[in-house]
């Protein structure tokens, strides 16, 4: 069976081709000549474990913040800053613009694709900017990093799952541009679409957390 790369993958679809997801046992997507194959199930598996592990991560903090809430007399609730929800809202949205944007990429249409992918990259953006508007609400109630182990979890919790979401803004970023080399476009999509659903119902967890738990 011939290669795909991602630029041919890209090329099918800006012609209104129907640029259907390669079988994921094929070979590295590049093209390159030369380069031995590797089956395309080994990002989704990687992805999976990937995502294994840091769900092992934030169940420890999160288990770690319920028992220090009930262990310690000095446990402060720290006021939930408001625009966590509308940062809520916007990863949720974000999970429907990606779910689009996959949807007009099995269709073939590249248009389309690009500008729901694009859009999913900006509430992505929309999202960090908005949880640093948080820590700065947090500040100015007089919360800080070590004022008390409540104001603690939320800055750790919330700066984790951040940093955990750049990596999928910077995913987005890379897939958007088309310049993939050992994999194709369409595991592409799909490796990315499902790390950036895992994110979002994360911090549905850490957020419902945060807010229940403080």
């Amino acid at each position: 069976m011939p290669h795909t790369s991602a630029t041919e993958e890209l090329e099918i679809i800006d012609a209104g081709g129907r640029a259907k997801p390669p079988s994921d046992a094929g070979g590295d997507g590049d093209g390159a000549g030369g380069r031995s194959a590797m089956p395309q199930r080994i990002y989704v598996t990687g992805i999976t474990i990937g995502m294994a592990a840091i769900l092992m991560f934030f169940m420890a903090f999160a288990s770690a913040f319920i028992v220090r809430k009930g262990v310690g007399s000095d446990w402060q609730a720290f006021p939930m800053p408001r625009i966590l929800w509308l940062n809520t809202l916007i990863l949720l949205a974000s999970s429907v613009t990606i779910v689009r944007a996959r949807h007009f990429f099995t269709r073939g249409d590249g248009e389309g694709f690009r500008h729901w992918w694009t859009v999913t990259t900006i509430l992505g953006f929309l999202f960090l900017v908005g949880q640093l508007i948080a820590w700065r609400q947090m500040v100015i109630s007089g919360f800080y990093l070590a004022t008390n182990a409540s104001g603690s979890f939320f800055y750790v919790l919330t700066a984790a799952h951040a940093l955990h979401l750049l990596g999928g803004i910077v995913a987005l970023l890379y897939v958007g541009r088309g310049k993939l080399r050992r994999l194709t476009f369409a595991t592409a999509t799909e490796v990315t679409s499902v790390y950036w659903h895992f994110m979002d119902g994360l911090w549905v967890f850490l957020f419902l957390l945060l807010l229940l738990g403080r």
